[in-house]
């Protein structure tokens, strides 16, 4: 004989495939890169004994201060990233949830990606080399610049090995330096023309910049709000959106002068 069920016990038979899915998807791997701030290089000092930016072919002027590119750390495309993992990382400011696409929008394997990044980043110098010169209207023909940082991939230095070759040549136009003594730290790319592009992890690499003592962050003006989310306390943010207006902002911040805020 049937019996029908109780709305108690309904409800549980219910709730069954419900308790499973959840059950499976706690322990099954998603599609998001978890990030944290990396590290941070002075383009104006050395990177594993050697310098990151040697001239040669033009007089060089001597540099205080720093100039810090900076980075951020994710896990790699084939990580496991589970629930749990995801949820840890939504609490925390020192960690972002990323979908992986947007860290790795092409695909492969570690090693191809690795590859690529770092064809990336010698592209990124190379063009960063030319939008120095082009700012500085100096013939490429003569002058040897050279840029070396290892185990660092992608383009996103572009905007800082440009202001380490300026500075190095010309400084601040007036006999000073461009940073004034401070550490500047920023991030973003770079065209030959000037102009600088997004990079994303913005508010992971302000944290990165403060921890290593950055009081000046200049950041791509379309990523102002994001660095704005997460800011440290002691670090000012400056927009950017060219080559030359990083550069202009640098000379205001260090005679006094009006600097553009986000």
């Amino acid at each position: 004989m049937l019996t029908r069920p109780t709305r108690p016990r309904v409800l549980a038979l219910c709730a069954l495939p419900v308790l499973a899915l959840f059950g499976t998807a706690a322990f099954a791997p998603l599609p998001f890169t978890l990030a944290q701030p990396g590290t941070t290089a002075n383009v104006l000092g050395d990177d594993q004994g050697k310098p990151v930016i040697t001239i040669k072919g033009a007089p060089t002027l001597p540099t205080d201060g720093k100039l810090l590119m900076t980075t951020i750390i994710a896990t790699g495309p084939a990580a496991d990233v589970r629930v749990a993992d995801v949820v840890d990382s939504w609490f925390r400011t020192d960690r972002a949830v990323m979908p992986r696409d947007s860290v790795y929008p092409t695909g492969g394997s570690e090693k191809e990606i690795e590859q690529r990044n770092l064809q990336d980043m010698k592209k990124s110098q190379n063009v960063a080399v030319d939008a120095a010169l082009n700012y500085l209207d100096k013939d490429p023909g003569s002058v040897d610049v050279t840029l070396h940082l290892a185990d660092v991939g992608g383009p996103s230095a572009g905007l800082f090995f440009s202001l380490g070759i300026i500075d190095k040549l010309a400084g601040d136009g007036s006999g000073g330096g461009l940073t004034g003594g401070r550490t500047v730290a920023g991030t973003g790319t770079i065209e030959a023309g000037g102009a600088v592009g997004a990079v994303g992890g913005v508010s992971l690499k302000t944290q990165a910049a403060r921890r290593d003592g950055a009081t000046v962050f200049l950041v791509p003006k379309a990523e102002c709000k994001q660095a704005e989310a997460e800011l440290p306390e002691g670090l000012r943010l400056i927009p950017v959106t060219t080559l030359r207006s990083a550069v202009s902002s640098l000379r205001a911040l260090d005679q006094g002068g009006k600097v553009p805020s986000c």
